[in-house]
């Protein structure tokens, strides 16, 4: 005979001594004719205390002897009296415990908030008022327990202990915090590289999922990957088409085997394809085409990739099928040494990898099923246990602050408990019971009942606290601002304290100690002494204490992106295409070349999903392509070839109807153009002598014999035909013996390609023209014009027509604003120097500098602009 000595929490006493006289249950009893449900007085116990009761109707059924050993209790505060109204099973009556109106009884805090970071931040300042106000309380006297120690962990981490690293910040920075009960996959990289291979080989390996594993530190570390490698590696993703799938086998299990486009095999080859050659004169091998974006200096990260590549198949092939416990072992473990490496100082990683796996292992010989062939669902759920988060000693009462997940036996006593994340659909947990489970059809007396579980938690955590209890939620949407209700059990909490007391003034104990924080930190309440439940300001951060002092101070409007005026830039020749690229898009040339400033570029990202329907703009790039190949003399199959190598075309008959419809749209403009294109194309230098000593120099291209010959896959916008006039003037003034002429052509009705033509200009002409376009350009290097281009193009058209200034004006805003089509406010660069959403008439303030006709400097500046090319300028239909 030995005796067994079990100490267990139980919240009342009392409670237990009326279920001890009450008879044994010889058997199994259901939950739902559970008679000791009705033993329960004080409502918490009733609602929260369930799994505390069915524990003890559990243990009657054996021989036992009770021996209680009561808590002391502080001097009556809200939270006491709370307490002893629990312990003794008491049902609140009338409120007999009067709480203080100038709020000292600050027992029992409960804090609404915007969000899980929001939480963090009101915790934080809670927490060092607290050990601001009594210096007898240290760090280690309070306990922080969170029912999602992984989604809170790294808002912790960002909250608490960076003295070392934030000079002069929140005097949290100072605190010491430890986590603990994390899960083995968030504290050991090379066990979480097992979850990620698990996830690749039950998913798509899409190119997100590739790229984050080639980002993660042991894989980065293992193949040497940099920050610019990585961002190349994306780019390189994005521009070969690798979109899902090892290759053509591996997308079997999809049923799309007959589909190899867009596989990391498919943007693999045209990767290593593009370190041999360009892909210029219809270069190709086999199915592959060259990717012309890879360097001499990208050779050796090319080869990287390819190694990581190759790396993965193996590792998935391995993962693939059923296999015996010890052969899902050795393969995890073989595909986590070839594709990760740690640095010396956290060997202990690898150790531990290799523990845990000969731990499942272990356990498997010990329940005799190591022969077992196990499927990858079957492995994934039996690593799940292992690396599960569970409690431990490590981390755990260290001295500092802890922070710990909420499970059984971590309530034990400190002066103050915090509950962290008490959310609405978080806490408690929602039961998910399997439908194969018949136990759960009928549940009894003692089962497991996550919901259950949680309640029983947040009972205990109040009845641990010996002097506060600090409780946060998300009492309001991050975005909308909208009110959340508490979660249900924080809700019986707040309706047993309206219960047990009131104020003087007769307020409920549950509406006072409920306190509803702005969303941000720098709200002048979280500063202004007494507004959120402190005698003064709530907040110890200085730097929301700078932004809401800022906030308060009067506002001033955005200042405008130019005062005045640019002085002249250093005089010398002009660049023709700088010039052009200017005038073409004036806010645009004068950020880069005055200001050498870039516009905001967005990259593509490369995408996990087969391209099933374009959009305007995929289509236009693949007929530009078309078009520029076509025009260079490649024939139309070797085309077609391309694109679909290029794995930018949706699969199959998909595909095939897009570059039918595409290709509709370039014959036209190949055949149509070909008379004009019948001499060979070639580039022209040009050199302008100016009055004033300069030159304007430059080359033009596009010139078959004397004819400037421009075709675009684009609508004959205002943009193409300013260039081509430019390029003419520039042409005409450099060399006066030839007659030069110039021809743009873009797309129109389907099949009927649209012409501009520009016939021959005198010398004299062209020159003072040209002149006058450099001043422009000189005035648009001092200060942005407000001339853009389609803009500018509609009001000159229609003065050029005779239209009333009124009527111009309206149709140039129709191109400026943004309507069925994006209009010019939306372009980037305009953006940057008018801001966003800038109605048209901005652009109309500026007065016009002469007598000339124009009300405005916009309209004088476009009809100098756009009237010498509209009197000389022809189109035509082709």
């Amino acid at each position: 005979h030995r005796d067994v000595h079990l100490w267990l929490p139980h919240p009342s006493p009392a409670l237990w001594t009326t279920l001890a006289g009450r008879p044994k249950p010889r058997g199994p009893v259901r939950r739902r004719t559970d008679p000791s449900a009705t033993a329960p007085r004080h409502p918490l116990l009733s609602s929260l205390g369930r799994d505390a009761r069915e524990m003890q109707t559990t243990l009657s059924r054996a021989p036992h002897s009770d021996v209680h050993h009561r808590a002391d209790r502080p001097a009556a505060t809200l939270l006491a009296t709370l307490q002893r109204t629990i312990t003794d099973n008491e049902r609140p009556g009338p409120p007999t415990y009067l709480l203080d109106d100038t709020d000292t009884d600050t027992s029992v805090q409960v804090h609404a908030c915007h969000g899980p970071a929001r939480q963090v931040d009101v915790l934080r300042d809670v927490l060092v008022g607290l050990l601001a106000d009594d210096a007898t309380l240290q760090p280690s006297d309070i306990l922080v327990m969170c029912p999602d120690i992984e989604a809170y962990a790294p808002l912790v981490h960002g909250a608490f202990g960076l003295a070392d690293v934030v000079a002069g910040g929140h005097p949290a920075h100072g605190l010491r915090v430890r986590l603990a009960d994390r899960a083995l996959t968030q504290t050991n990289p090379l066990l979480a590289t097992v979850d990620r291979l698990l996830d690749l080989a039950d998913g798509r390996v899409t190119a997100s999922q590739v790229l984050d594993l080639a980002a993660w530190p042991p894989v980065r570390r293992r193949f040497g990957f940099d920050d610019d490698e990585l961002e190349q590696l994306a780019a390189w993703a994005a521009d070969s088409g690798a979109r899902w799938g090892l290759d053509a086998r591996h997308r079997s299990v999809f049923g799309l085997q007959d589909f190899p486009q867009n596989t990391w095999r498919a943007g693999l080859d045209r990767v290593l394809l593009g370190v041999a050659m360009a892909e210029e004169d219809n270069n190709r091998l086999g199915v592959a085409l060259p990717l012309d974006d890879v360097g001499s200096s990208d050779v050796d990260l090319a080869g990287r990739l390819a190694e990581l590549m190759a790396r993965v198949t193996d590792a998935l092939d391995a993962l693939t099928g059923d296999h015996t416990i010890d052969e899902w072992l050795a393969a995890l473990v073989r595909s986590v040494d070839g594709l990760t490496r740690v640095s010396g100082t956290d060997g202990w990683q690898s150790a531990e990898l290799r523990r845990e796996l000969a731990g499942v292992e272990q356990n498997a010989a010990e329940a005799g099923a190591a022969g077992t062939r196990l499927s990858r669902s079957d492995i994934r759920a039996l690593l799940a246990g292992r690396l599960a988060g569970r409690p431990t000693r490590a981390n755990f009462r260290t001295g500092t602050l802890t922070v710990c997940t909420m499970v059984p036996m971590r309530s034990v006593p400190h002066r103050v408990v915090c509950l962290l994340g008490l959310d609405d659909g978080v806490f408690p947990r929602a039961a998910r019971e399997d439908g194969d489970n018949i136990l759960a059809r009928e549940p009894a007396v003692g089962e497991r009942d996550p919901r259950s579980e949680d309640r029983q938690l947040m009972l205990d955590a109040l009845m641990a606290a010996t002097e506060k209890v600090i409780i946060t939620y998300t009492g309001a949407d991050e975005r909308t601002g909208a009110r959340r209700p508490p979660a249900v059990p924080l809700g019986e909490l707040l309706d047993a304290l309206d219960d047990t007391a009131r104020t003087a003034t007769g307020a409920k104990a549950g509406t006072r100690v409920v306190v509803h924080h702005p969303l941000q930190p720098f709200d002048p309440r979280t500063v202004t002494p007494g507004a959120l439940g402190r005698h003064g300001p709530f907040t110890f951060d200085p730097a929301a204490l700078t932004g809401a002092r800022a906030a308060a101070g009067a506002r001033t409007p955005a200042p405008a992106f130019l005062p005045s005026r640019l002085p002249a830039p250093p005089v010398g020749d002009i660049d023709l295409a700088e010039m052009t690229a200017l005038l073409t898009h004036p806010a645009k040339g004068f950020l880069r070349q005055r200001l050498d400033v870039a516009v905001r570029f967005e990259q593509d990202e490369p995408s996990d999903s087969l391209p099933v329907e374009l959009d305007a703009l995929e289509k236009w790039s693949i007929g530009d392509r078309l078009l520029r190949d076509r025009l260079t003399g490649m024939s139309e199959e070797d085309c077609r070839q391309a694109e679909w190598r290029r794995g930018v075309l949706p699969p199959g008959p998909l595909g095939a109807r897009t570059l039918e419809d595409v290709l509709y749209d370039v014959r036209p403009l190949v055949e149509r153009t070909a008379p004009l294109r019948t001499a060979a194309r070639r580039t022209v230098d040009v050199a302008v002598q100016l009055p004033d000593g300069r030159q304007v120099r430059g080359t033009v291209g596009g010139v078959h014999d004397s004819c400037l010959i421009t075709v675009t896959y684009s609508k004959l916008g205002p943009a193409v035909r300013l260039r081509a006039w430019i390029a003419m003037l520039a042409l005409s003034a450099a060399d006066p013996e030839t007659l030069w002429g110039a021809a743009s052509i873009g797309r129109g009705d389907p099949g009927q390609p649209l012409g501009a033509t520009v016939q021959p200009l005198e010398q004299d002409y062209a020159q003072d023209i040209l002149g006058e376009l450099v001043a422009l350009y000189d005035r648009g290097l001092r200060e942005p014009l407000a001339l853009p281009v389609k803009s500018a193009a509609a009001y000159a058209e229609a003065r050029f027509k005779g239209i009333e200034v009124a009527e111009a004006e309206r149709r140039a805003g129709q191109k400026w604003t943004s309507g069925t089509y994006p209009g010019e406010d939306t372009d980037l660069a305009h953006i940057q120097v008018w801001g966003r959403n800038t109605p048209f008439d901005v652009l109309l303030k500026a007065p016009a500098d002469d007598a000339g006709g124009e009300r405005t400097l916009f309209g004088a500046l476009a009809v100098g602009l756009w009237f010498p090319l509209l009197e000389h300028e022809g189109r035509a239909v082709l």
